[in-house]
């Protein structure tokens, strides 16, 4: 099914207003759902639907969260209320934003969350406004650290972005070789999945997608993926008094407690430090983009996004049966 960008968010916004009656909460999701699959990211796009529609009618998801902020000098300390997390997050960034008038750096801390959707959006958004971001989000267990047999960790997503040139400079990354949507995607497909991606709930290496969400991810770069994944799971679940990766009910599943996950920002305004901030950016990407095959990370998603808004959002007959 072809959609326009505007017919795919009037999808979503009407299969959400069945279980939503606050705007801002059906606008903050509507948009970021919107905006991955126009960044041809549909593991964390449309597919997700069905999921978040399910925990919020078994209660997994608190369609009644009231979202609760505390502002101590810097920092700014939101709690989701175990509801969805894209409304904690864009409240948080709206008084991280005010806060940076004044301050040189600023910390977001988001407790008692759901699961964030595209992590980069965020940064992207604040560097749009010219100022540097770091982000860290946890997630319920599904990768083994190295050398491990079983998950322990989330696929703990980090991203970083800064103000570059007409768009920003972003960098978004799961831990994991694979994001676990991108395996959730391949089973709805009936597709086969990289033998390097995923082992079985025996700890054997595995192409089907559906024995690979039985058993565990495997963490980029091997140890050095596992000490990133260590490293977010600090800042996201220590930091904010959350859940550990391996305390957190999944996000696929309808029954259960409150996933209660975390999710921490870090911004600069980089001008109070370096008036020629974006100018030495440009200076070290040009030098990147002077070798063949190069890109600067975030280009791709924004090359897929203007290609969609003109020619649509592909998303299957089945899902979008689902949503109607």
């Amino acid at each position: 099914m072809l959609l326009s960008k505007d017919e795919a968010y009037a999808l979503a916004y009407k299969k959400f207003s069945e279980i939503l009656f606050d705007e801002y909460v059906k606008r903050t999701i509507c948009h970021s759902l919107t905006l991955a699959e126009l960044d041809n990211l549909p593991s964390h796009g449309f597919s997700r639907i069905p999921f978040y529609y399910a925990q919020a009618k078994s209660g997994k998801i608190n369609v009644h969260a009231s979202i609760g902020m505390n502002i101590a000098d810097n920092a700014v300390m939101v709690s989701a209320d175990n509801g969805f997390a894209f409304p904690a997050i864009c409240r948080g960034l709206e008084k991280a934003e005010a806060l940076l008038k004044h301050n040189a750096i600023v910390l977001l801390t988001i407790s008692h969350s759901h699961h964030c959707g595209v992590l980069g959006q965020y940064v992207e958004q604040m560097a749009r406004k010219g100022f540097v971001g770091f982000a860290f989000s946890n997630t319920p267990k599904a990768m083994a650290p190295f050398g491990g047999n079983a998950a322990l960790f989330g696929t703990n997503p980090l991203a970083f972005g800064c103000p570059y040139d007409e768009d920003p400079l972003v960098i978004d990354m799961a831990l994991s070789k694979a994001a676990r949507g991108k395996i959730l995607t391949a089973k709805q497909k009936k597709e086969s999945i990289p033998d390097d991606w995923a082992i079985d709930s025996c700890g054997n290496a595995t192409t089907d997608p559906e024995k690979a969400m039985e058993g565990a991810l495997l963490p980029i770069a091997g140890a050095k993926g596992t000490a990133l994944a260590l490293l977010v799971e600090i800042m996201s679940a220590s930091l904010t008094a959350s859940s550990f990766s391996y305390q957190a009910s999944s996000f696929f599943e309808a029954e259960g407690p409150y996933p209660n996950i975390g999710q921490s920002f870090i911004f600069i305004d980089p001008c109070r430090l370096n008036p020629h901030f974006q100018t030495s950016i440009q200076t070290l990407c040009a030098e990147i983009l002077k070798q063949k095959n190069t890109r600067i990370p975030g280009m791709k998603r924004f090359n897929c996004r203007a290609e969609k808004n003109r020619n649509g959002i592909t998303i299957s007959d089945d899902l979008y049966r689902k949503l109607l």
